[in-house]
């Protein structure tokens, strides 16, 4: 594939992550929104990290950004053209088989609000891993804002390991602002962050490449579980309060499914403290027998505690996914209010890992 034809196909890619941009880019907070465009900024002009941001460039470059996806808002998304062949830019399977036999690797996907994401990069490794198809994106040619470091679709998992770096390099340099005693703070010392940041920031991503594919094989087998409804469920759940909660009780089911066994079991420090660091919002909130199972963990060494939360989380999670689907079959998108105010009652608890609080 010739460099031309491969800047064709980031221009039309990266048009249509603008588009995606333009319609969502006011999702988030002001101040997670701001964070974003600068990290942002850094990986479109290709800055490293850690490098100091000049104040009027990236000021000029947000003011020239806002300007394009206000152009773009009412914009539709255009198909990916390859070889006089034209495909629907969620049609990521089709177009991998395409661009994988010329080191390429494209993904695209809905996300949280159903915003669309996508991301055309090199190819790193085409693998099988337990009846799904991994593909490892190296460098990323083009994205959209919100970059998710994993994306599944039907039995294909496509892994972002420029995502995951800077994700990574984002959470320690927000840890640094104030350095506490936490559970990031104690994944970060299992590497020599302070004395070569690169080699380091490389290990953890590393490992943090296979607490993903796992993640995602869990997500994989929960939809196995749960089928197509829950999906629709979730679109009638889309921007309310009740997102989020679906969203959290499925990542925790399939979390319980692989991700937390194979963790505890391998015996993985580092990852099991960026688990726990990781975890907030609605996710923290719903599961505190997790922090509970950390802490015994920390105190004894042994992964016995993570196994039975995870044991008795997949019971639980499963039953409460089940409880949100007779809801959307007996009210359809009215289900949203009655998911929200089951927030509290379906917690599980830290005393006993499969009582629910009250």
């Amino acid at each position: 594939m010739s460099n031309s034809v491969v800047s064709e196909l980031t221009t039309t890619v990266q048009f249509n992550c603008h588009v995606s941009d333009a319609r969502h880019g006011a999702d988030d907070s002001l101040c997670v929104y701001l964070m974003r465009m600068r990290e942002y900024y850094r990986w479109e002009k290709g800055l490293p990290y850690g490098s100091c941001l000049e104040r009027d460039a990236v000021g000029e470059w947000l003011q020239s950004r806002e300007q394009l996806w206000e152009e773009l808002e009412t914009a539709t998304l255009r198909p990916i053209e390859i070889g006089g062949e034209r495909f629907d830019p969620f049609d990521a399977d089709a177009i991998n088989r395409r661009l994988t036999p010329h080191g390429l690797v494209y993904g695209g996907g809905l996300g949280n609000r159903a915003k669309p994401h996508f991301v055309l990069g090199t190819l790193e490794r085409e693998t099988t891993q337990d009846a799904h198809h991994v593909l490892v994106v190296a460098r990323e040619l083009a994205r959209d804002l919100t970059a998710p470091a994993a994306m599944t679709r039907g039995h294909t998992i496509v892994v972002r390991r420029e995502s995951l770096r800077r994700t990574l390099w984002e959470k320690l340099e927000t840890w640094r602002w104030n350095r506490p005693d936490n559970a990031l703070g104690r994944a970060f010392a299992c590497d020599d962050f302070d004395g070569s940041l690169e080699r380091a920031l490389d290990a953890m991503t590393e490992r943090e490449m296979a607490t993903l594919l796992w993640h995602e094989q869990g997500e994989a087998e929960a939809g196995q579980c749960l089928g197509e409804e829950w999906n629709e469920l979730l679109m009638a759940c889309i921007a309310t309060p009740a997102e989020l909660v679906a969203r959290a009780v499925r990542d925790h089911l399939a979390d319980c499914f692989i991700t937390l066994p194979a963790l505890a079991k391998g015996g993985h420090e580092a990852s099991l403290h960026l688990y726990i660091g990781n975890l907030g919002g609605m996710r923290k909130h719903l599961f505190p027998a997790l922090q509970t199972a950390y802490e015994e963990w920390r105190a004894t060494g042994e992964p016995t505690s993570f196994l039975t939360a995870a044991e008795h989380g997949r019971a639980h999670w499963m039953q409460v996914a089940e409880e949100f689907l007779a809801l959307y079959r007996a009210s359809g998108p009215d289900a949203a209010d009655a998911i929200h105010g089951l927030v509290e009652r379906i917690r599980l608890a830290p005393a006993a890992h499969g009582i629910r609080s009250s």
